[in-house]
């Protein structure tokens, strides 16, 4: 059953899917909402250190109206093209609180007042930077599908909430060469290229019919889909309604996902953009692989990766391959789960809004298995080599781990575990 977080991720989500979009612009909207909507509610019972910081409350406002204005400000401000109407929201949830007009008052003070420091906060943080993309034109380097654009190519510039800097998680260069002319020719290049270019192809006979359900479960790439990070923010609400947590509870872990994903996108796009690699996807290397000078390496100038739009036209991403963004936040994502929680041992069924793969629910023992498979899956869906993915769940990794150990932390006199005392989880409606 939905709390007042679970409910608002929910609108989260349905924006996400009207506003459409490459995943950084996403993950940092859900930060500040679900940062704003945690500081809203530590200020008014405080048992964890504050996102930005606390503010004045009433202990007895009400904790369901100051988180809707705290994600109805935020939701605005982050995604002023969603034709949702976030009034309407807004004021649905609060016509329907049992709490006095004074309770409600009280929490419309403080979650419009997180909200307010949230928005400053992310003022000129970089995000609105538009300066264009001049693409390589050598073999390796990316270039723009068609007539399509870069997508956030400035994002590595993006300030980001939790880390120091967009580098501070930066994975090494792909197979560890220095030099772009020496990957292309190397024989770990060829083993990646080759295997994408058996399993990812759009009619593959080694593809078995188990992994293109896992590409597809996975993708979320098209437009009115959640997305990457809705898909782990849905997976996050499933396994929070199946531990009973309160709405304190998931105050917090909501905004250690959000935060963990809002900078996972700064470090898979400062990978892409800003190292000098930006690798070009499966689908032109091997097209080109007659500029590549490696002789395990046989161009197919028809292949076209199994990633398809509604239409059945294919596609790859319009951003470089290294690393895997859905790998990127995916690890993260795992990591905080298995912190929050204190053991990866968790059980769940996850599920996607993929067109191509609606109503297919995946079943997973801990958080660790559903994040290797989403970053395997960029391989079955001809998008990605195996290598995006494996420093992209590497570097979401120690992200998360660092995030967790730096923000949203116990107070001293409330429980140092990733849930919280329940004596001290009562609820103000």
């Amino acid at each position: 059953m939905a709390d007042s977080v679970t409910h608002w991720n929910g609108v989260l989500l349905r924006v996400v899917q009207g506003v459409g979009g490459p995943p950084g612009p996403i993950a940092r909207g859900g930060a500040m909402m679900h940062g704003a909507i945690y500081d809203a509610v530590n200020s008014i019972v405080p048992m964890h250190e504050p996102c930005i910081r606390r503010f004045e409350a009433n202990p007895d406002a009400s904790i369901e109206a100051a988180i809707a204005h705290a994600a109805h400000d935020t939701l605005a401000a982050a995604f002023p093209d969603t034709t949702l109407d976030l009034v309407q929201e807004r004021q649905n949830v609060l016509a329907g609180l049992a709490a006095t007009a004074g309770q409600i008052a009280a929490g419309k003070a403080v979650g419009t007042a997180a909200a307010k420091a949230m928005i400053e906060e992310r003022e000129h943080d970089g995000a609105d930077d538009a300066t264009p993309y001049v693409p390589g034109t050598k073999p390796g380097d990316w270039r723009p599908p068609g007539s399509g654009a870069a997508a956030s190519p400035n994002w590595p510039g993006v300030r980001p909430f939790a880390m120091e800097h967009g580098s501070q998680f930066r994975p090494p260069r792909p197979g560890g060469f220095d030099s772009k002319v020496e990957m292309l020719r190397s024989p770990e290049y060829a083993a990646q290229f080759n295997e994408v270019k058996l399993l990812g192809r759009r009619v593959s006979p080694t593809r078995t019919p188990e992994q293109t359900k896992i590409a597809f479960f996975w993708a979320n790439d098209l437009d009115q889909t959640y997305k990457p990070p809705g898909q782990l923010f849905e997976i996050t609400r499933i396994v929070a309604e199946q531990r009973g947590l309160s709405v304190l509870e998931n105050a917090r872990l909501f905004a250690l996902v959000a935060l963990a994903m809002a900078d996972a996108a700064v470090v898979a796009w400062d990978a892409k953009y800003a190292r000098n690699i930006d690798l070009w996807r499966p689908e032109a290397a091997i097209r080109e692989a007659g500029q590549d000078h490696n002789p395990a390496t046989v161009a197919d100038p028809t292949w076209v990766p199994l990633s398809h739009d509604r239409a059945g036209v294919s596609f790859s991403p319009s951003f470089p391959a290294y690393v895997s963004g859905h790998a990127t936040f995916g690890a993260a994502h795992a990591a905080i789960m298995r912190r929050y929680f204190g053991t990866d041992n968790v059980t769940f069924t996850a599920t996607t809004d993929d067109p191509h793969a609606m109503g297919v629910t995946r079943t997973f023992n801990s958080f660790t298995a559903a994040a290797l498979e989403n970053a395997r899956s960029r391989v079955y869906l001809g998008v990605h080599f195996q290598w995006d993915g494996d420093h992209g769940f590497q570097s979401g990794t120690a992200l998360a781990e660092y995030v967790y150990a730096t923000k949203l932390r116990p107070l001293a006199h409330s429980s140092s575990n990733g849930v919280a005392d329940a004596a001290e989880l009562a609820v103000r409606s």
